[in-house]
């Protein structure tokens, strides 16, 4: 359907693909993965025109259409959202444009040319196309009010919701999504997965949400070493396999048959997993297709993120009574009372995002709250992963200085230790002499979650830790704060995270506090909690 032919780009001497000759086939869903930097977004302007490769070409299906998730907010801002919609299925709105025109400058010669464009649009369901823009909306949570509303007028979050009801639109044949659930909320990204894992035609897709990339992925495409490589199965497969191959590939003296023997048996756990998950939809077809073959190790680095304590915390963790915050005369939350206990795992949520990180200000003395205490157990020992960790890095120091400060013993100051503590988390050689203003995003949470490491605390607070990470370290970190002993409060938008880690959930409203011992999902998914909430939000 979508072909890739001998495709090359480069930029001065960096080479991000080498004759790359690659097919995406219809009903099928990409999941494209690559370490930062790798050309994933890159790869996806390629695909839908916005870039030209060095060399290649691109070849499209004749007669198929494609459709690109727009990243750029702001693009139609002068359009109403009902025609920003109808503005995704170019050709049919080229001609409603010119039926319009037509219309507009009547006359016996524009009539018989209006007839023939109007067998044209009726074609295309071109009578249909408002109610089911409306109704694509509505599923998003864009009420009927907003329809005629100028794109410019609505907030943030709406906007890329009818970005995405637009990309969708008209039942494209190749759809494009660069990072999709950005500035998504939890049951916007649910309808999407779902309609992406029912979806019949190609979805080619880049993003960091493991959980979604597990619930519409088909296949994953991995780019490495300037080469692209499809795999059948979601992430989840791809990761654990390509977890397995490596470790068979260092098992030299195993035998060929049982190294085989062990693939299939992984293959036959997994796809009956699949089967029995609540994502268990149409696009699951994919796990009659895994191959063993087709089990390759990965060539990807993982950092070393380990969480240890100093000591262990006794069993007064935090108290916080009544506590409440506002911005700018908006109350955030109020009435907030809770008790920690020793070994909880805790995600901190709120519809406003404004209010768990006013929340993590407060309790780590950064803040003073409008009302309202809280107390820290005397055995607790905190770190903090905060939004905003510009302040850190305002200094000309290198790495290896940089990571030193938090250094507790002579033999922790050494070069050879911090260097060595520096290379797990992927800063070898050179780069730990790297000056902290110049580091990317992605690499200034790795030092900080290297900081945090070095300290030992044995209560983490974490405000949206995975923003900037790839997925590899989202992964590694995933991992380690499942393993970790002591206790965690954390905010994050990626689903996958949340779903693992977290054994309660705490949510803050400007009318008090929602405190269940639950998972993610059961907490979302309940009737009773989702009526709560309502009258929670409710002003």
């Amino acid at each position: 359907m979508l072909s890739v032919s001998n495709l090359s780009v480069q930029f001065g001497k960096r080479v991000l693909f080498d004759e790359v000759n690659t097919t995406f086939h219809q009903g099928n869903c990409y999941g494209i993965i690559g370490a930062n930097g790798s050309g994933k977004s890159t790869f996806l302007k390629i695909l839908a025109g916005k870039q030209d490769p060095t060399s290649g070409h691109v070849h499209l299906e004749p007669g198929k259409r494609m459709s690109v998730f727009e990243q750029n907010h702001n693009l139609y801002d002068e359009h109403t959202v009902l025609e920003t919609v109808l503005m995704g299925n170019k050709p049919l709105f080229k001609i409603k444009t010119q039926i319009d025109a037509l219309y507009a400058d009547y006359s016996d010669e524009n009539a018989e040319k209006i007839g023939e464009l109007q067998v044209e649009f009726e074609e295309m369901n071109g009578w249909n196309a408002d109610s089911d823009a409306a109704s694509m909306l509505s599923n998003l949570d864009i009420k009927e009010d907003l329809h005629f509303t100028l794109m410019k007028d609505l907030d943030g979050k709406q906007k890329v919701r009818v970005l995405l009801a637009q990309a969708l639109f008209g039942n494209p044949d190749v759809l494009i999504m660069d990072e999709p659930t950005n500035d998504l909320d939890y049951e916007t990204i649910s309808w999407l997965e779902t309609f992406l894992a029912n979806y019949d035609n190609c979805v080619i897709v880049v993003s960091h949400d493991r959980h979604f990339l597990d619930a519409v992925c088909t296949h994953i495409s991995d780019i490495d070493f300037s080469k692209i490589n499809h795999y059948s199965g979601n992430y989840s497969f791809w990761y654990e396999s390509s977890q397995l191959a490596a470790r068979q590939r260092a098992q030299q003296n195993k035998k060929a048959e049982d190294k085989k023997k062990e693939l299939e048996e992984f293959i036959r756990r997994f796809s009956a997993n699949v089967a029995k998950s609540k994502q268990a939809t149409s696009r699951k077809k994919m796990i009659d297709k895994l191959n063993v073959s087709d089990i390759k190790p990965s060539s990807r680095r993982y950092p070393a993120i380990i969480f240890e304590r100093e000591r262990e915390a006794g069993d007064q963790i935090l108290h916080v009574e009544h506590l409440e915050a506002s911005i700018d005369g908006d109350i955030l939350f109020k009435d907030i009372d809770l008790n920690l206990a020793k070994g909880d795992k805790v995600v901190i949520y709120s519809k406003d995002s404004r209010a768990a990180t006013a929340f993590y200000e407060i309790i780590s003395g950064n803040a003073k709250a409008d009302k309202g205490t809280y107390k820290w157990g005397i055995t607790t020992t905190q770190s903090y992963l905060p939004l905003d960790n510009s302040s850190f890095f305002n200094t000309d120091l290198n790495l290896v200085d940089w990571l030193r400060q938090w250094a507790k013993t002579e033999e922790e100051r050494e070069e050879v230790h911090i260097r060595g503590f520096l290379g797990k988390m992927i800063f070898s050689g050179e780069e730990a002499l790297k000056k902290c203003r110049v580091l990317s995003g992605g690499e200034k949470v790795r030092c900080m979650l290297s900081r945090m490491m070095m300290m030992r605390a044995n209560v983490l607070k974490l405000d949206e830790p995975t923003n900037h990470l790839d997925l590899e370290s989202i992964t590694a970190f995933n991992n380690s704060l499942k393993n970790f002993k002591g206790t965690v409060l954390f905010t994050t938008h990626d689903h996958e995270f949340a779903e693992t880690v977290a054994n309660r959930v705490v949510e803050l409203t400007p009318n008090g506090v929602i405190d269940r011992y639950t998972t993610f999902d059961e907490y979302m998914e309940n009737p009773k909690i989702k009526e709560l909430r309502v009258k929670m939000y409710t002003k």
